[in-house]
């Protein structure tokens, strides 16, 4: 299975740190943020990756290079102006190929076990999910909560109690995105609603540890907390 890890974000609330550096090459703990997730997706076994870039996407090849030295092989989509993000992934496709593919996003840290996310993936080539969501319980809710439907199925319902929110990493099938234009702008959430309508999309929620890294507080807070 694939992985592809989203770093194409300027980071605008990360500034000023990030108008010299790519928000995916800031330093927690000693180790640019992207290079956490590098390390568990090879520990996971999964050990072919595409990164996307935008601004000041040079910095993040000339870092992290072919990815031999994570014993991982890394390509790059480069968007001349980001695509936000499922234009982006749309526009990585070629690299992704045909089949069910992990998601991250580069800013966010994360002790998630991969591998168990890429099971799912493996399982949607079978039973035609477009995507599953790893969910945080969101408090207060946000404007576009999601929820899962009652039972055992873990399909998601768009709009519930509790309130839950996408953690940033997931499974996708490919189909999901077939419909966009390479090169085109557009955002991820119209694309999960219509799957969520479709009841193709199933989640779970996520109790371990992972935090979505916004400001440069948050960032020196983590810094802190892995130091120590």
């Amino acid at each position: 299975m694939k992985a592809m890890i989203l770093a194409a974000g300027r980071g605008e609330r990360m500034r000023p740190l990030t108008d010299s550096v790519p928000k995916a090459l800031l330093e927690v703990g000693d180790k640019p943020l992207i290079a956490w997730q590098i390390e568990r997706l090879a520990a996971a076994g999964i050990d072919d990756i595409v990164i996307n870039h935008a601004h000041l996407g040079r910095l993040i090849e000339a870092a992290l290079g072919d990815g031999t030295r994570f014993g991982v092989r890394i390509a790059y989509s480069h968007e001349a102006e980001a695509l936000d993000t499922a234009g982006g992934i749309a526009y990585a496709l070629p690299l992704l190929g045909a089949e069910p593919f992990l998601l991250i996003s580069s800013d966010v840290y994360s002790e998630c076990d991969y591998s168990r996310v890429a099971a799912v993936g493996e399982a949607m080539r079978r039973d035609g999910r477009l995507a599953h969501l790893l969910l945080l319980d969101a408090t207060p809710p946000p404007p576009y909560d999601f929820a899962l439907e009652p039972g055992d199925t873990g399909l998601i319902v768009r709009q519930g109690a509790p309130g839950l929110t996408f953690a940033g990493i997931g499974a996708f099938s490919p189909a999901l995105f077939s419909n966009l234009e390479p090169g085109a702008t557009a955002p991820l959430l119209p694309l999960l609603c219509e799957a969520i309508a479709g009841r193709r999309a199933s989640g779970e929620v996520f109790r371990g540890r992972l935090e979505n890294l916004t400001t440069p507080a948050q960032l020196a807070a983590l810094d802190r907390r892995l130091r120590a």
